[in-house]
């Protein structure tokens, strides 16, 4: 089979021929990739910043948002069967342990992560887990909902998190409208009765945002920040969701939020860099988000089958796996870049 490879950090992929997965356990399953989402954590495992963490060995095939339909199952598998449309959950769980018996899917003590430590979606075949396979209409298209598995389990995650803050009257703050962004913005209109404002540097995005449920919109333009205080009557908002996490983007979150806020950590790249001083006497808390549940998934997929969330998207060829990477990292792409195997 064909697979984007990466060879050697800071360097382009290499598209590859390598062996088929197989299933080697009962409840291992194979998945024929129809869609591979495209995600800023790619362009960090590109350049090395996942390197030490995950201690992954070189060459590899990353890409963790994948959906496509079951190829081949483990003798044990009970839940899906060969030809059915499936969307997979981005970590492979145990559901043994203590995490996973508390529905912590993501903190599993014998987990692995494809695209990540191991070999990834970017290719014509993945191979995962019964646990990690959720069945879906065959009505949809894997195109239309790769990027769910990852994007959107992400955002849908960090609003429930942020349910309890957001009552009548309160405001959320979301930072960057982008590929995570605008998915989180609709859970938070589905989700919460919060004041939306999204502040992104890109009109398009925020006119996105702006059709997709947000209140107000904000562009970026070095004013941004009062804006956001004058639309919060000076006092900041009761949550920042930061889908952006660099460029500015967490001095600009800690000058939003409001003393006893919640400031949601999803996009990373610079480090959270404020006073402990600031920290106590605002009473500041920062919390963090790693994907989502199982419950997180199919709650989102829900939602997507009732209209209330959708994904907008750029196609590309498997083999333009560099071009996508590069529109990604340039701000080129609107909504989420979604790789698309040859034989999809």
């Amino acid at each position: 089979m064909r697979a984007a490879r990466l060879h050697a950090y800071r360097q382009p992929l290499a598209l590859d021929e390598v062996d088929e997965p197989r299933v080697e356990g009962p409840l291992d399953v194979v998945v024929r990739i129809g869609a591979a989402g495209l995600c800023r954590t790619d362009l960090h495992i590109q350049e090395g910043q996942w390197a030490e963490k995950s201690q992954v060995k070189l060459p590899y095939t990353p890409g963790h948002e994948n959906a496509g339909w079951v190829h081949e199952v483990g003798s044990a598998v009970t839940n899906v069967a060969v030809g059915d449309t499936v969307i997979v959950h981005p970590y492979i769980s145990c559901g043994l342990c203590r995490p996973c018996r508390a529905g912590d899917d993501m903190h599993c003590l014998n987990g692995s992560f494809p695209g990540i430590n191991r070999d990834g979606g970017f290719a014509d075949f993945l191979l995962t887990s019964a646990r990690s396979v959720v069945k879906l209409d065959p009505s949809l298209e894997p195109k239309a909902i790769a990027a769910l598995a990852d994007a959107g389990l992400t955002a849908i995650h960090a609003v429930k998190k942020a349910i309890p803050v957001l009552g009548p009257g309160t405001r959320a703050v979301v930072i960057g409208a982008g590929g995570l962004g605008h998915i989180g913005i609709q859970c938070l209109k589905e989700m919460t009765s919060a004041e939306i404002i999204v502040v992104d540097p890109s009109e398009p995005a925020l006119v996105l945002a702006g059709e997709l449920g947000a209140d107000r919109t904000v562009r970026v333009d070095g004013n941004h920040v009062e804006t956001v205080r004058e639309l919060t009557d000076g006092l900041g908002a009761e949550a920042i969701i930061d889908f952006v996490g660099e460029n500015g983007a967490v001095n600009d979150g800690v000058a939003m939020i409001r003393d006893g806020g919640f400031y949601y950590v999803i996009g990373y790249g610079e480090n959270i860099d404020i006073p402990t001083i600031d920290v106590i006497s605002r009473e500041i808390s920062f919390i963090g988000n790693l994907v989502g549940t199982y419950n997180d998934l199919e709650d989102l997929m829900t939602l997507t089958a009732q209209g209330k969330v959708s994904l907008h998207t750029a196609t590309y060829p498997l083999d333009a796996i560099n071009d996508a990477m590069a529109d990604l990292h340039a701000g080129r792409l609107r909504g989420r870049g979604i790789l698309i195997p040859a034989e999809a």
